[in-house]
């Protein structure tokens, strides 16, 4: 071999062995993605869009560790709530799996964006949505209304207490007469139920109440993935961590 060709030879090795790292590399991470998705869905209550840290996952299979997760829902449900549209991270995953867990997580977000249509497609799944014929939000003054039956306004506002979602009857009336307390505590019910179930145990930090709904920020601490109920159900990509 001449020496003018050696040098040729080595960078096309160097190029070969990049090239084959990269599309290992985007091989590997497609398939994490798929096994996250595949873990986090019933979390979510709907499918996600999974994205992944810095870290290569060539590194994540030797250590179990992924140093973020994101998360993302256009039509997540927690609870009886519908509708919901969900950005979530999650910190310093641990992808090691155990007997009764798919791994776990050192923190988490979300951000929350419930509409004014989600907020009304959950009262018709609950049976209520044929007395209201529609629901509106106050920015400015933190409400939401509910026009029931053409005649009555019900108005609700929604805050933060503690760790979690009160909801509180403003206004309930009819042509100045009171609403039938039935009615006020069924829409009330639905509403309050749909703001407090949250996924990997977050509890809401902030609530907002927008011109087009509410907005809501969740904050979460060290969460273990619960395992599958059956073994044999073992989400895409999930086979490369065991």
């Amino acid at each position: 071999m001449t020496r003018s060709k050696a040098p040729m030879i080595a960078v096309l090795v160097v190029l070969v062995l990049v090239a084959a790292l990269l599309g290992g590399e985007l091989y590997l991470r497609q398939q994490i993605k798929s096994c996250l998705a595949g873990q986090l869905e019933s979390e979510i209550g709907s499918q996600v869009d999974v994205g992944l840290g810095w870290k290569p996952i060539l590194v994540s299979l030797v250590d179990k560790q992924v140093s973020s997760v994101t998360l993302d829902s256009n039509d997540a449900r927690f609870g009886i709530a519908e509708g919901m549209t969900v950005h979530a991270e999650v910190e310093d995953v641990n992808l090691e799996q155990t007997a009764d867990t798919n791994g776990s997580i050192g923190s988490s977000s979300a951000d929350i964006a419930w509409s004014t249509d989600g907020i009304a497609s959950t009262l018709q799944s609950q049976g209520i949505g044929a007395l209201v014929s529609g629901v509106t939000s106050d920015a400015s003054a933190g409400t939401l209304s509910f026009a029931v039956g053409g005649l009555a306004q019900l108005t609700v506002k929604p805050t933060v207490v503690g760790d979690r979602v009160d909801v509180q009857t403003v206004d309930a009336s009819i042509l100045g007469l009171g609403l039938p307390t039935d009615l006020v505590d069924s829409i009330v019910g639905v509403i309050s139920d749909s703001l407090q179930q949250y996924p990997l145990d977050m509890i809401p930090t902030s609530l907002t109440v927008t011109d087009a709904g509410i907005e809501l920020a969740l904050q979460g601490g060290q969460y273990s993935i619960p395992a599958t109920d059956q073994p044999t159900e073992v989400p895409d990509g999930c086979g490369l961590l065991a």
